[in-house]
């Protein structure tokens, strides 16, 4: 160990200790933290700066996080300890067996490593009945080295059988009934007769449960239908549909329109198309109270039309209504997915904005277009919105929170009208990701893929791929790519302690929030997506709306001047 220095004054500075293969102990991580806590008081008696008050706070972080990494090492190593002694065991186990030379201890391996694995996970009742199971083995290979009779080694084979048959019961309760199981019996034809029963209860191959982990009671069994569990061989299974497609099992009776305001166009097109469905389909019509007090304004004709009266009754709209139809641009489908707090109808979004990646359809032929649909079947694109939580530093625990608010292109964190960059954690589930200095971060679903992420050097992603993409603005380092994750995952953004200024995070470009210190933002795929009717289907769309919108990948065809074979 190098001897430590002296500094100016001549006081003995910290001196750290060399780690031992990469890791600092326990004891000199604790003596790490004394002795930054003991430099911490003597500069909060000598000196009173601002700037050695923001150092004493970042050297508290550093204690803390000296303490936590000596907490986690050592209960690292009392764990280590203790799979290092279960394997010892295990060791000596299998020795005497091999010593013995009794050939149904070998087939019960698997089965007692299985039972130890359930025991360590909480399955008790299936660890006992395992271990009397190996006691019975022990006791009759003990007959049988003293010359049983046939009868006692016959009465123990039906104790075994017993005890096997209520831990397969036991373990199929312990698992659940939710899953996907996989069971294949193992054929040994040289084992003898006596054994034989023995083997067909318990020569199995190893049994497992495929199971979507999940949030409370509900589980994802949706899922299941793309992957093939078959004889113990798990394969990725090809979709029945690429597109998704809706059919009506009964006739749409209630249409709700929703409309771009201050546009004399949208409004005109409005009265045309509640006449029509009214007169021609026999619909009843939702529409805004605004939206109502025009049309009755214009004509006492629309007296029929409906509209709500208090903001709880938006709460039930998604019971009564069986379609929406929007007339304007992006925005106004933005609109109307902020409108729906849970389940939405299939929205038919039609052009009438001045650049539209969600608007397929156009308005001249909305009689066509809409006729269509109301016989169904509709092709839809399912799009995925963000829930997104704000936890406050002053919080009692993680549920007490602001929100669920709900995004359909994405959440932005950026650093407002302060001049210094915003300093953001990020964490991926339980897994730190990174630490974000620049003008901000976008957490954008793959439908918000070409707004704001797109302008921020994001990708365009297809709106049916789920996935969470994330995207720096203006990132301090030219290192710090945008990622995509897996729509599974919990983001959690906070503003730390020793950040310079606050942050502001916007839902859709609305509802500005301010995140100080210690505030933190959690984001999370929403259970209900935004079903969206389709031109023709998902991809064309797509791909439409990126030639027309971004003339993406259009330009002059590059001339020919090299020699012409002959």
């Amino acid at each position: 160990m190098a001897p430590s220095k002296s500094n100016p004054t001549g006081d003995a500075s910290v001196s750290c200790p060399q780690p031992e293969n990469g890791c600092l102990s326990s004891v000199s991580l604790l003596s790490s933290e004394k002795a930054v806590q003991e430099l911490l008081e003597e500069s909060s008696i000598q000196e009173t700066d601002d700037h050695l008050i923001e150092f004493s706070e970042a050297m508290r972080t550093v204690a803390k996080a000296l303490r936590r990494a000596a907490e986690g090492k050592a209960s690292a190593q009392a764990e280590a300890a203790e799979w290092k002694r279960k394997y010892e065991l295990e060791r000596v186990h299998n020795l005497h067996l091999e010593h013995k030379g009794y050939n149904v201890y070998e087939k019960l391996q698997s089965w007692w490593t299985w039972s130890s694995f359930c025991n360590a996970i909480g399955t008790i009742g299936v660890y006992t009945s395992m271990s009397h199971l190996w006691d019975i083995c022990q006791e009759r290979d003990r007959k049988i080295s003293e010359g049983p009779s046939s009868r006692e080694n016959n009465g123990d084979d039906e104790r075994i059988k017993n005890l096997a048959t209520r831990s397969n019961d036991q373990s199929e309760q312990c698992c659940g009934s939710n899953g996907i199981w996989s069971h294949e019996v193992l054929q040994d034809g040289e084992c003898d007769s006596d054994s034989k029963s023995l083997l067909n209860k318990f020569a199995r191959k190893a049994s497992f449960k495929l199971s979507w982990c999940s949030k409370g009671d509900q589980s994802d069994q949706h899922k299941h239908d793309i992957v093939s569990f078959e004889r113990g061989n798990i394969t990725t299974a090809e979709r029945s549909s690429k597109q998704i497609s809706l059919k009506w099992e009964t006739h749409p009776q209630t249409v709700l329109i929703l409309t771009k305001p201050n546009s004399t166009s949208v409004r005109v097109l409005c009265a045309q198309m509640v006449r029509w469905l009214r007169e021609q389909k026999g619909l009843d019509i939702y529409v805004e109270p605004r939206v109502r007090v025009e049309l009755v304004t214009e004509s006492s004709y629309y007296n029929f039309v409906h509209t709500w009266k208090e903001e709880t009754e938006i709460m039930l709209l998604h019971t009564k209504v069986d379609l929406v139809v929007t007339l304007g641009g992006d925005g106004t489908v933005l609109w109307a997915a902020s409108m729906f707090k849970g389940p939405v109808p299939p929205v038919v979004p039609f052009s009438l904005g001045s650049l539209g990646f969600m608007t397929p359809f156009h308005s001249e032929r909305y009689r066509d277009y809409l006729d269509s649909l109301l016989k169904g079947p509709i092709s839809i694109t399912l799009r995925h919105r963000l829930q997104c939580h704000v936890i406050r530093e002053t919080a009692k625990n993680e549920f007490e929170t602001e929100g669920p608010i709900l995004c359909l292109n994405e959440v932005t964190i950026d650093r407002g009208i302060s001049s210094y960059l915003t300093n953001l954690e990020c964490y991926c589930d339980s897994s730190f990701v990174t630490c974000v200095q620049g003008d901000g971060l976008i957490l954008s679903t793959t439908s918000g893929s070409t707004a704001y992420s797109l302008a921020a050097g994001g990708s365009m992603v297809h709106p049916q791929v789920p996935g969470i993409l994330f995207t720096p603005i203006c990132p301090h380092s030219l290192s710090f790519r945008p990622l995509i994750l897996p729509e599974h995952v919990t983001l959690r953004v906070q503003v730390p302690f020793n950040s310079r200024s606050h942050a502001w995070a916007s839902f859709d470009g609305k509802d500005r929030k301010r995140l100080a210190a210690g505030d933190a933002l959690v984001c999370s795929m929403a259970p209900w997506p935004v079903p969206t009717a389709c031109q023709v289907d998902s991809t064309n769309d797509f791909l439409t709306s990126i030639h027309d919108g971004l003339h993406w990948n259009l330009r002059k065809t590059q001339s020919f001047d090299g020699p012409r074979d002959i």
